[in-house]
């Protein structure tokens, strides 16, 4: 029976599996009574077990080649057409694990997750995790949302506030004014290949990550603060999701002057 969505069809192949290894624990509970009647010198009951492990053998190979025959789900084109991170997005809403979809990501408070349709696999914060049954994967989800983030907020602060006043310097702001966190993020990603090892939805979770820290002044002494303005309604905007699941949008952000 074809399928469409992984989870069943990896519940299918499962309950196939089990009697692949039915046959398998048959043949081999013969070969261990024809071991013990060899050990023992039983001769009749010798020749009886190898016949009868021999033929459950048979049986158990072809019990595994019709397995075999019977996996013929697509996975490639589920993984490259998004149908995967859509069935996972569904189950996650099922299991009441929140989740978000953005720019080809899954956001998942604290992790940002890619999935690589050659390798067949998910990158879970850049970590390759083969681990991809939908139901196992939003398991590892919701355990990841109950731990702590690893995240150093004053540090990021600093690196924060170098590249606005970069952006200021840049475009001749005067100094405090609000700038689009875009073109924060543009300077911090500056050197060629940057944004691909640090993209826009890791640095929205950062931003996010920061605004949950408390953590506002620098080392010295000005304060950090998100613009609450017309500029979340335009565009250049940047997305993530929250603890709680829901959608969080950044936009601009300004320093205090240093007194």
């Amino acid at each position: 029976m074809p399928y469409d969505q992984l989870e069943p069809a990896l519940q299918s192949i499962e309950r196939d599996i089990d009697g692949v290894m039915k046959s398998v624990l048959a043949a081999l509970k013969e070969v261990k009574r024809a071991k013990s009647a060899a050990e023992l010198g039983q001769l009749r009951d010798l020749r009886h077990a190898l016949d009868e492990a021999a033929r459950l053998a048979e049986v158990a190979a072809q019990t595994a080649a019709t397995a075999r025959e019977g996996w013929d789900f697509d996975d490639q084109q589920h993984f490259a057409t998004g149908a995967y991170a859509q069935e996972v997005l569904a189950r996650a809403k099922a299991d009441g694990v929140n989740v978000y979809y953005s720019d080809d990501r899954i956001l998942s408070y604290p992790a940002i997750v890619a999935i690589s349709p050659s390798d067949l696999c998910v990158l879970v914060d850049k970590k390759r995790d083969r681990r991809v049954r939908p139901s196992i994967f939003v398991r590892t989800l919701k355990a990841l949302q109950t731990r702590p983030p690893r995240f150093k907020a004053e540090a990021f602060l600093e690196a924060l506030a170098l590249a606005y006043d970069l952006v200021v310097a840049k475009s001749a702001a005067r100094a405090g004014a609000v700038v689009k966190l875009v073109d924060v993020y543009a300077v911090l990603t500056v050197m060629p290949g940057a944004a691909r090892e640090y993209s826009k939805q890791e640095f929205a979770r950062d931003l996010y990550l920061l605004d949950m820290s408390g953590v506002t002044a620098t080392r010295s002494g000005r304060a950090m603060s998100f613009a609450a303005s017309a500029l979340t309604r335009g565009a250049g905007v940047l997305n993530t999701v929250t603890k709680t699941g829901q959608e969080k949008v950044y936009a601009g952000v300004q320093f205090a002057v240093a007194e």
